[in-house]
């Protein structure tokens, strides 16, 4: 698999984090989700989540976001303690974006109606909402697209929408939950091309969370391997598969990277 190229100078620059997940405990009922589990987002760099089923991955974004509190542990957002924040709150201070592995766009309204849709809500000066979107449209060559039913889109057509919609706020951390998932080859690579290029360009915070290892390592800076509601190893993509912790708990002696 071959690695996206990401030209950037990182050694001068200082760590920032963008957000601290310090010492989180979730439980549903009487099943532990994470345990004690503690790691920075650091601003200008892309982060990958793996693991298996259950382990916590999905879990840890709807920390981020708000949508669940966790039982234990603080959320910190540029030195602010964000843990009671609500959704609302946390997207327009922070600025997050989103970006779901399902739906996140109007099915019957078209590529342009539905950011025409949301930039209406997120920029206020007419002037400024219609060249943000026609700088998106341009970026992610969607211009032949515009008038198309989402619901019509393909796969990939329809994760460039989500993408494109999650940016119409600027955000100053972007999510995107499994944005691989069910992808051809071709596609994956230019979604991987995209993410990389929003990073370096535009220097925010990127957080991917999917089960294609090999696809995710192929474009983050560092990851993390989420296993019985722990942290097992964190590290580069080339260091993470020789880790003898993240083999056991979910690469397996047989992977190749």
């Amino acid at each position: 698999m071959a690695i996206i190229k990401k030209f950037r100078i990182k050694s001068f620059k200082k760590v920032h984090p963008a957000v601290k997940i310090e010492k989180i405990s979730l439980s549903y009922g009487k099943r532990q989700i994470l345990d004690d589990i503690s790691f920075n987002i650091n601003q200008g760099e892309i982060l990958g989540l793996l693991g298996p089923n259950g382990a916590g991955k999905s879990t840890i974004f709807n920390l981020i976001t708000g949508l669940i509190k966790p039982d234990y542990g603080k959320i910190i957002f540029e030195k602010t303690d964000a843990t009671n924040f609500p959704i609302y709150t946390r997207t327009e201070k922070f600025k997050i974006g989103y970006v779901p592995q399902h739906g996140g766009y109007f099915h019957d309204l078209t590529l342009l109606e539905n950011l025409s849709a949301i930039g209406e809500i997120l920029i206020k000066d007419a002037n400024s909402r219609n060249s943000k979107i026609s700088d998106l449209i341009s970026r992610f060559e969607l211009e032949s697209l515009t008038n198309v039913k989402a619901r019509f889109l393909s796969g990939g057509q329809k994760k460039k929408l989500i993408i494109a919609l999650a940016l119409l706020g600027n955000p100053k951390l972007l999510l995107l939950d499994e944005p691989f998932a069910a992808l051809d080859i071709l596609t994956i690579k230019t979604l991987q091309q995209i993410i990389v290029d929003l990073q370096t360009e535009n220097n925010i915070a990127i957080v991917l969370c999917d089960h294609q290892a090999r696809d995710l390592l192929s474009c983050v800076d560092v990851a993390i391997v989420l296993s019985n509601c722990k942290i097992v190893a964190k590290g580069s993509p080339s260091n993470l598969v020789k880790d003898a912790d993240a083999k056991s708990a979910y690469f397996g002696d047989k992977f190749n990277y």
